[in-house]
């Protein structure tokens, strides 16, 4: 029978592509229904900054959103709380901010840190320089006023009947001269691995202000009570918001921190913003809807191994402005208010009335309602911060442009998109993140089929240790339609191991070149 012979053909006319190809694969369900996130706009910033932002970024081949949201941060830490931006009269927010930037180990986030914040370290150290002739006055004024006490002390302990009284009156008017000595700290404008006590301590030294700057994020374990065993958050909601905070001292007085102001700038493990959610009462006291949050895909793998280097020029022009602005604003002992034009007030209305219809029930930001109950709040902040970063030697002397409250929104648009899947992420199903790195894995590398075996070899034992590991994510997998588990093939009466089970891919996963 050749191949032309009409038995041989007979019926295939009738044959359906199920019978010639197997059962006909469905639409897959995306397994992340968010989309790729928006990039860090950089050109929101003001060309001294997002020049540093991105220079940084392509010597330490670094997604630009860690650079970007450190760009905002040290404006933060270098205004100090010393400025507030004042809306329509009808609220004020302080111009410091929270960022949390999520990236996996490998990421070069301390190379990051230390070229963002190296000149505001210079700063701090000129500002311990200058204040030092102070601070040695102060010191010896306090001990020449304790050394007067203990003398008039022993004198009226000494005294005769008559002069008693008079003597025991000086001896306290010096004893609380002396208490009311106080030495200046040395100033410190960046703080890391501290508690949320000695942190109190820090802010009544540092007249209110202090910054946490960090590429490990282990204030998130503070805040979980690492130290305490409970969940201690009150100094750091009351930082943001510049809530009056009461320090207590042994063997001293209460103290009042009037407008505390915290920055934070931090980077962390991707499943350590997964997991903050579970701190107790973060979310309920309005910690989670502080923060700034920023995930973006990393470039391990993917990464220039010979990029551009910084420009120097770039890094002096960056260090310069933002070294001049910390020691300018150091200096200050009361709050500037930074109003809007009213093309600016314009432009956050039309962008709080956005807000405010998305917050409906069936609105998109409904979801993260604490949040975006914030948002506008925010944007007028970071507006404030590139209003600063933009008239650094006289911002507090002019109105913030429409321009600048335009790139604000811009900016908050982008930190919503993050917040959105952050917070999804923390109440999601945790094989969701798996079946994502699986199905990235299958779609780089264009896998029509494999078994469960040879998956296990490829994937990261970081992410899953044992192969059991495999199984929710690959039955995620399979309920979203984008692989689907081959009949086993029939057991060979040799016995020994069963063959591994075996999974086809979807065509959308293995398109034709």
């Amino acid at each position: 029978m050749t191949t032309h012979d009409p038995e041989l053909w007979a019926g295939f006319d009738e044959m359906t592509a199920e019978d010639l190809a197997g059962p006909v694969w469905d639409e897959p369900v995306p397994i992340n229904t968010r989309g790729q996130l928006p990039a860090f706009p950089v050109d929101a910033l003001p060309d001294w900054l997002g020049n540093m932002t991105a220079g940084v970024a392509e010597e330490t081949q670094t997604p630009v959103d860690l650079a970007g949201c450190l760009a905002l941060a040290v404006i933060g830490t270098a205004a100090g709380g010393r400025l507030t931006v004042t809306v329509r009269g009808q609220w004020s927010e302080p111009v410091n901010i929270y960022t949390a930037v999520a990236l996996p180990p490998g990421n070069r986030k301390s190379a990051v840190f230390g070229l963002m914040v190296k000149p505001l370290l210079a700063a701090e150290k000129a500002l311990v320089e200058l204040t030092a002739p102070q601070r040695a006055e102060a010191a010896a004024s306090a001990r020449i006023a304790k050394a007067a006490a203990e003398r008039a002390e022993k004198q009226a302990a000494n005294a005769e009947a008559d002069k008693m009284a008079e003597l025991t009156a000086q001896a306290a008017a010096l004893s609380q001269a002396a208490e009311r000595a106080v030495v200046p700290a040395e100033p410190q404008l960046i703080a890391d691995d501290v508690t949320a006590e000695s942190l109190t301590t820090l802010l009544a030294q540092q007249d209110g202000r202090i910054s946490i700057m960090s590429p490990e994020g282990e204030i998130f374990e503070i805040i979980a009570g690492r130290y305490s065993g409970a969940p201690n958050m009150g100094i750091f909601l009351k930082g943001h918001a510049g809530d009056l905070a009461r320090v207590n001292r042994q063997a001293r007085d209460a103290q009042h921190i009037e407008n505390p102001s915290i920055t934070m700038g931090l980077a962390v493990q991707p499943e350590v913003l997964d997991s903050i959610g579970q701190i107790k009462g973060a979310d309920g006291r309005g910690l989670l809807a502080r923060f700034l949050y920023s995930k973006p895909e990393s470039l391990v793998g993917y990464r220039n191994l010979t990029p551009e280097l910084l420009s120097p020029d770039t890094a002096a022009t960056y260090a310069h402005k933002l070294g001049r602005l910390a020691l300018t604003l150091a200096a200050w002992t009361e709050t500037a208010e930074l109003t809007l034009s009213p093309e600016a007030d314009a432009v956050l209305l039309a962008y709080q009335r956005v807000t405010e219809s998305r917050l409906r029930k069936d609105g998109s930001l409904a979801p993260i309602l604490n949040w975006a109950s914030k948002r506008d709040g925010a944007v007028a902040r970071i507006a404030g911060l590139l209003h600063l970063a933009t008239h650094p030697d006289d911002a507090w002397n002019r109105p913030i442009a429409a321009e600048t409250m335009a790139d604000a929104t811009r900016l908050g648009d982008y930190f919503t998109a993050h917040a959105l899947d952050v917070f999804d992420a923390m109440k999601a199903d945790p094989a969701q993140e798996a079946a994502h790195t699986l199905l990235t894995h299958l779609s780089e590398n264009r896998t029509a089929t494999f078994t469960r075996r040879d998956l296990f070899r490829a994937m990261p034992r970081s992410e899953f240790p044992a192969m059991s590991d495999l199984d929710p994510a690959l039955n995620l997998l399979e309920e979203h339609g984008w692989v689907r588990q081959q009949p086993p093939a029939p057991r060979t009466t040799r016995g020994g191991r069963p063959p591994s089970p075996r999974y086809e891919t979807h065509p959308r996963l293995t398109p034709s070149a």
